[in-house]
């Protein structure tokens, strides 16, 4: 059941112990999976589906990656072998296989292109494991946590950035679990390595990208597109107990949502109005199932109705529909049968929305809308960045990752025009290099502070200025002299974009 270690690794780890005989010993990186796929109240049944849509990358990973799985699938065509991309945070960016009866299995549990397959949407497996712990991984039938993906085996090895040792994303190799596996993870340690070598023969070259990471990425952080998430035992974290602007109107999303109401959070993108509507529902119905369908591209209209409306006529079903002020007409009205179809039966689910503004909303749903909820920007917020900030560490790395004094006060005045999700993301990838943030591990954007818009040449100066002055051990001394200025220069230039001076209090 949903919110327990499974059996077998309850006997895998008594086997451990030395406290029971027969089957496979299992690694303590593979236990420490399942502990952590039950802290994340990851379903042992089968992986609960989470979709971000069409994939719309250019960088030089997902270019080289490409190049290199798509001829070694030529060569393996007769096989029954998957080949992907993933990007760093689990979401699986292609996929190439000869195999059709394999893909449709694939496509049953979700390992497909557009999905999160990291070990927090979906348990211990190849791909997820190798990313949070940056090693080849080999998870093989039943070592994987949900019972739906035990018919596989897959091997996944992370690939870093040439030049900058950034994490790029995974080769994950996936195959039946009753099949060969015996150079399965060197044949994905092999596609990973060829590809990190196309990036480094490609960074610096003709074509090649500007930049340290070599990054060129046109898909934008648009969150999920479409998730189903079962009752948690820790849903919701900090987000519970922040300061009194958010208190207030989760307080009065409970109470229309308790009352049936059909609820729109309405507020900046990015501040939680997602969220905020989920844990107004898991207040008044804890054993709900929350159905969250954030507005797709377009293009992916048909897909994202045929993906989350079947799950309409499950009991105990609350459904969150994101920026439903960005769909189209067509797609609106559709929405709108279905929302009226389902709104006939007595046990039907609960309907809430989000939006920037209700006047943007189509007029095919916004005469739905019982309650509007304002959901205030992290700007205006600023009691709650620590506490957010302090929670998004500790989701990246599973435990506290501290803050330096500096590090908070950067945080604290920050202006976040992207609110709580620029929050996690920046606060994300220092907690993935350090076990205790400090100002050179925070962007200049942040370090800086808010102020007036910077042209091109001065958001260059500002980043070399900061890169400078933060780096582990400089004094006003020292940068001035690394960047070629006097002091007196820099002091100005300090003032200037509103940077920290190095060692202040």
């Amino acid at each position: 059941m949903d919110g327990q270690v499974p059996e077998r690794a309850l006997r895998y780890a008594a086997e451990q112990r030395g406290q029971a005989d027969g089957g496979p010993a299992v690694s303590p990186r593979v236990l420490a999976s399942w502990q952590r796929s039950e802290d994340y109240g990851v379903s042992v049944d089968t992986v609960e589906p989470v979709f971000s849509g069409t994939v719309h990358d250019d960088s030089l990973f997902l270019r080289c990656g490409h190049e290199v799985l798509s001829g070694l699938s030529e060569t393996l065509v007769d096989e029954p072998l998957s080949l992907m991309l993933t990007d760093a945070d689990g979401l699986v960016l292609n996929r190439f296989s000869g195999d059709h009866a394999l893909l449709r299995a694939l496509d049953k549990v979700h390992l497909a292109p557009g999905f999160g397959y990291s070990e927090r949407e979906a348990g211990t497996n190849g791909l997820g494991l190798a990313l949070a712990d940056r090693v080849p991984t080999l998870v093989h039938a039943d070592q994987h946590y949900s019972a739906s993906l035990c018919g596989y085996t897959c091997a996944a090895v992370p690939v870093l950035d040439p030049r900058t040792g950034r994490l790029e994303g995974s080769v994950n190799l996936t195959t039946w679990s009753r099949s060969s596996t015996h150079l399965l993870l060197a044949l994905a340690q092999s596609a990973a390595g060829t590809t990190q070598a196309l990036m480094a023969a490609r960074a610096g070259g003709p074509g090649g990208l500007a930049g340290a990471s070599g990054r060129r990425t046109t898909r934008g952080a648009r969150g999920q597109v479409f998730r189903v998430e079962a009752p948690r035992p820790a849903e919701g974290g900090a987000m519970w107990s922040l300061g009194p602007a958010w208190s207030q109107a989760l307080a009065q999303a409970e109470r229309a949502v308790g009352e049936g109401r059909v609820v729109a959070a309405v507020g900046e993108g990015g501040t939680g109005r997602s969220t905020l509507l989920a844990l107004a529902r898991r207040r008044t119905s804890p054993r709900d199932r929350i159905l969250s369908a954030t507005a797709p591209e377009p293009a992916d209209v048909d897909a994202w109705l045929s993906l989350w409306t079947p799950e309409l006529g499950k009991p105990g079903t609350a459904v969150v529909i994101g920026d439903v002020d960005t769909l189209p007409q067509g797609a609106a009205r559709r929405l709108r049968g279905i929302i009226d179809a389902a709104r006939t039966t007595t046990d039907g689910p609960v309907w809430t929305v989000t939006a920037e503004r209700l006047e943007d909303v189509p007029s095919e749903l916004s005469d739905l809308v019982e309650t509007v909820v304002h959901v205030p920007s992290l700007r205006d917020r600023p009691d709650d960045v620590l506490p957010l900030a302090e929670c998004a560490a500790r989701r990246a790395r599973g435990r506290d990752i501290p803050l330096t004094p500096a590090a908070e006060r950067a945080l604290r005045a920050a202006d976040w025009p992207g609110n709580v999700r620029q929050l996690e993301r920046v606060v994300r990838q220092a907690a993935l290099q350090t076990d205790l943030i400090d100002l050179h591990h925070l962007p200049p954007e942040v370090v800086a502070g808010s102020g007036r818009h910077l042209s091109r040449i001065e958001l260059v100066e500002r980043d070399e200025i900061v890169r400078a002055v933060h780096r582990p051990g400089a004094s006003v001394t020292s940068a001035a002299e690394d960047l070629g200025i006097s002091r007196a220069t820099l002091y100005r230039r300090l003032a200037h974009f509103r940077i920290p001076t190095p060692g202040a209090s």
